[in-house]
């Protein structure tokens, strides 16, 4: 590198910074994908993810990639060409579903919701009387809404239930068995505080009996994944693809450190400190974006105010407390602010920290 970069607080839409478990187990030894002790390490690792997932699902795993293609995964393994996906679009995720729906051929219903609103369930059943599938965002990171995926779950008929918990896993509950998820991505970089690079996904036993038996992407092929994720401890697995197994340790780390606080202790302290930082920033007379009694405490949206140039108020924070808060998508790039505690950084210090920077970027930007 050219120069030396200080440690960021990444207080933005993510990545996160991570938990330093998950920073340090970066530098473990390294294993073969296929040595036993790699192998034992990603029965750990599914485990604990089905523990944030909330199911019993077989075929829980951490797919080697970013959460999009936790995405492109969801649909290219359960839409053949002609199928009809209902999606529900309250943000920039739901419309990026459409865009992955649309590549592998699903003939899409678009139901439409204003960005910083929540997805109107009933709605979205009414828009089609028999769709392969049915698609909402459960953690909107465009607009810091939450929505009800548990009311999709229980009026989706014969539909598949394909859910986004990128930005929700790790940080709140994600039910996918009571909710009645049948496919679910989420990232390693946000609530879970490990790098960018995995995306832990899940899949009913429903879902995976209805796949498409040869899918366009031969990488994200599910029947191809399971026969390397869930064969027998000892190596005895089938062959697929050389496992990231460094991002696997950490990823292991991470979900470590999250159940050894408790996963009700991680989920209360992202709730306060979203509480702490949203009920701050509004005694500093800001007006939240997202619709309240459905605002995530891990990532908050804020709209700019009036005569303020966003754009100065981000950079001012960057080079003067190495603090990173994200802008806000489409229409509103330049009017709304994304402020992300997840991970390690929900916790009032942070609160503090981005509280009073802001208040000094907004003066003197």
């Amino acid at each position: 590198m050219s120069k030396t970069i200080l440690e960021r607080h990444l207080f933005g839409p993510g990545p996160s910074n991570p938990y330093p478990e998950a920073t340090a187990a970066l530098g473990l030894p390294l294993l073969g994908h296929l040595d036993p002790e790699f192998i034992a390490r990603m029965d750990a690792v599914c485990d604990g993810l089905r523990v944030l997932w909330g199911t019993k699902n077989a075929r829980t795993l951490p797919l080697s990639a970013t959460g999009s293609a936790g995405m492109e995964a969801a649909f290219v393994n359960t839409i053949n060409p002609g199928d009809v996906a209902v999606i529900a679009i309250n943000g920039l995720f739901g419309e990026r579903m459409c865009e992955v729906a649309s590549r592998v051929g699903a003939e899409i219903v678009r139901v439409e919701h204003e960005y910083g609103t929540p997805i109107d369930a009933e709605r979205v059943v009414a828009a089609h009387p028999n769709p392969k599938v049915i698609a909402g965002v459960h953690a909107e990171t465009s607009t810091g809404v939450v929505s009800d995926i548990a009311a999709l779950g229980a009026i989706k008929g014969d539909a598949l239930l394909i859910t986004d918990a990128v930005t929700s896993i790790g940080g709140m509950p994600v039910l996918a068995d009571e909710w009645g998820i049948d496919v679910g991505y989420a990232g390693s970089q946000k609530c879970i505080g490990v790098a960018p690079g995995l995306a832990p996904f899940t899949i009913s036993d429903r879902a995976f009996e209805r796949r498409v038996q040869k899918p366009q992407s031969w990488y994200l092929d599910l029947g191809l994944l399971g026969g390397y994720t869930t064969g027998s401890t000892g190596g005895k697995r089938t062959y697929h693809h050389t496992a990231p197994v460094a991002m696997i340790a950490s990823l292991e780390a991470g979900v470590k450190r999250i159940m050894d606080e408790g996963f009700d202790s991680v989920t209360k302290r992202h709730q306060e400190a979203g509480k702490a930082l949203q009920d701050g920033l509004q005694a500093m007379g800001l007006e939240l974006f997202a619709a309240e009694g459905h605002r995530l405490p891990q990532l908050t949206t804020v709209k700019v105010p009036a005569g303020v140039d966003s754009a100065r108020v981000r950079s001012y924070l960057l080079n003067r407390f190495s603090i990173e808060i994200g802008g806000g998508v489409a229409q509103y790039a330049d009017t709304v602010w994304r402020i992300g505690l997840m991970g390690p950084n929900a916790n009032p210090a942070s609160v503090a920290l981005i509280l009073a920077s802001l208040k000094e970027a907004i003066d003197k930007a």
